[in-house]
């Protein structure tokens, strides 16, 4: 397999271009955006009390004025889900019971994934033991770097076993795996291997989620659904900070792979300051004002 990459680029030049929403309907997007977003805190300095502010905010993400002028109420609307570090695991799950909300955590040396597979593979079943419902591996990227698939097979096959009944999302850490190529190829081998997301970084690269990069990912689980009848989700994560760019990600899963990759249990986005920007636009489409943005912060 190889990527045509002055190819792969105009395709997503034309992502925004081609396509747009406005008002009301932008409304809407935005609000499915939050459905998607997997709240995220990886702080060395996240607390238990900073995990349960930002499980207050998946559970109610829009102010009540909001919701009341949206013609929301009634609608439960929370984030995707919530995602910390193992450690943070249990408060996270106090905080979000009766909630519907899954709690996600990473695991396998996160971020580098450069600690012994034992210890990986005992790290997943400590954040599955203390009640996570996803959990968000990091591949090795030396094999995919010297091209040993078969090792990054293995080696995900055994992180898929380790996790259990919870669901499983594979970090390429694209930024690091040099061609498009080795995403698609790495994309692939994840999905062989059991994950049932991939995810395109882990937000602490030089470089993370890019619509290029995503483009490639989404293509690969298209290939991935018609070579084999198995469905995979996608999750951009790192550098998504505004609801202009939420938008930009919405249409290219539309375009790209349609309806059904448009809701939290195949799409999502790995972010942490994105909710606020869209809470501000929608209020900015609610009031015709735009507020300061530590209005509206989120832990």
């Amino acid at each position: 397999m190889s990527v045509n990459l002055s190819a792969t680029e105009r395709r997503v030049s034309t992502l925004t271009t081609r396509r747009t929403v406005k008002k009301e309907w932008q409304a809407a997007w935005l609000v499915l955006a939050i459905e998607c977003i997997d709240l995220t805190t990886l702080a060395g300095d996240d607390t238990p009390g900073r995990v349960e502010r930002l499980c207050a905010k998946a559970r109610h993400p829009l102010r009540i004025d909001l919701v009341k002028a949206l013609g929301l109420e009634g609608r439960r609307l929370t984030t995707g889900a919530v995602c910390v570090y193992p450690e943070m695991v249990a408060p996270a799950v106090k905080a979000l019971e009766g909630s519907g909300v899954p709690v996600a955590s990473v695991a396998t040396g996160f971020p580098a994934g450069l600690t012994p597979l034992r210890d990986r593979l005992a790290e997943i079943r400590y954040a599955v033991e203390q009640g996570a419902d996803e959990i968000d591996i990091v591949i090795s990227r030396r094999h995919v770097l010297t091209g040993n698939w078969m090792a990054l097979y293995d080696e995900i096959r055994e992180m898929r076993e380790a996790c259990g009944e919870a669901h499983m999302k594979a970090i390429l850490a694209t930024g690091e795996l040099k061609t498009l190529s080795n995403v698609y190829k790495a994309s692939m081998v994840s999905m062989m291997a059991g994950a049932d997301f991939v995810k395109t970084s882990t937000g602490m690269e030089a470089v993370n989620a890019t619509l290029p990069v995503s483009l490639v990912m989404v293509r690969s689980v298209r290939d991935f659904l018609e070579a084999t009848g198995n469905v995979c989700g996608f999750k951009p994560a790192g550098g998504i900070r505004t609801a202009k760019d939420a938008i930009a990600w919405l249409i290219l899963m539309k375009e790209e792979l349609g309806n059904p990759w448009l809701k939290p249990d195949l799409f999502r986005f790995g972010a942490s300051s994105l909710l606020g920007d869209i809470e501000r636009q929608i209020e900015h489409h609610v009031t015709g004002r735009y507020s300061s943005a530590d209005r509206h912060g989120i832990a």
